[in-house]
């Protein structure tokens, strides 16, 4: 079984920055696909980016291409998303996922295609 920990959110003002971390144990995630998906309040969970087992094919959604970069350390067993130029409508709690089927072809942005969750973690971005 895998477990997933979130760690990094926070509350910072429009235009900054903040790292989420995402922390797997129980067993390796290296040959898994991880993604991150946001929730705001009143709102259903969204795709914000995902990342290929080795790293090399990453997905974004069109609200953060450009701000947000997803990584790995499968070394550290662990992913991160890097987010800049925040704004207040990232405001959301944020989840990590692991996919052990995800691949080629596969649907990254569909919650469905994962199988592991983390509990989340708030970020808040005042104006």
């Amino acid at each position: 079984q895998v477990q997933l920990v979130e760690s990094g959110g926070g509350l910072v003002q429009a235009g900054n920055s903040l790292r989420l971390s995402c922390a797997a144990s129980g067993r390796t995630v290296s040959s898994a696909g991880m993604g991150w998906f946001r929730q705001a309040p009143g709102k259903e969970r969204e795709f914000v980016a995902a990342i290929s087992t080795s790293g090399s094919t990453t997905y974004y959604a069109d609200s953060v291409k450009g701000r947000f970069t997803i990584s790995r350390d499968n070394a550290k067993n662990t992913m991160y998303l890097q987010m800049n130029s925040l704004k207040p409508e990232d405001t959301a709690v944020y989840t990590c996922a692991a996919g052990f089927g995800l691949g080629f072809g596969s649907n990254w942005w569909d919650v469905g295609s994962y199988d592991h969750w983390g509990q989340g973690t708030q970020v808040a971005v005042s104006s």
